[in-house]
């Protein structure tokens, strides 16, 4: 980064277009932030609330309360749906096998 890391303003509009066939960049608290502004695979605008809530997999009637700056925060704050529940299982299947050799029959 350089001197540029110290510089100040102008570190706007610099959409990151995330690809369909492709991870996406991880979300922040909001769509439009100085330099991790995400922009729509096809279209030039943000993600909507719904669109970012699909990318970190909540599921479709998964409602968010508040403002939508507080709803894209909720959303930018949350550890995927999926990967959460991945951790889960994989934390019952080691607990399951720990207790399993403690008590050998």
């Amino acid at each position: 980064m350089g001197g540029s890391y110290y510089l100040s303003g102008g570190k706007t509009g610099m959409a990151r277009r995330i690809g369909w066939d492709e991870p996406s960049l991880t979300l922040t608290c909001s769509p439009a932030q100085n330099q991790t502004e995400r922009c729509h695979p096809e279209e030039t605008r943000p993600f909507t609330v719904r669109e970012y809530a699909r990318i970190q997999t909540f599921p479709e009637e998964w409602d968010f309360a508040g403002s939508v700056a507080q709803q894209y925060k909720q959303i930018g704050n949350a550890v995927p749906v999926n990967l959460g529940q991945e951790i889960g299982y994989a934390l019952v299947k080691f607990l399951n096998s720990y207790f399993a050799s403690l008590n050998p029959k």
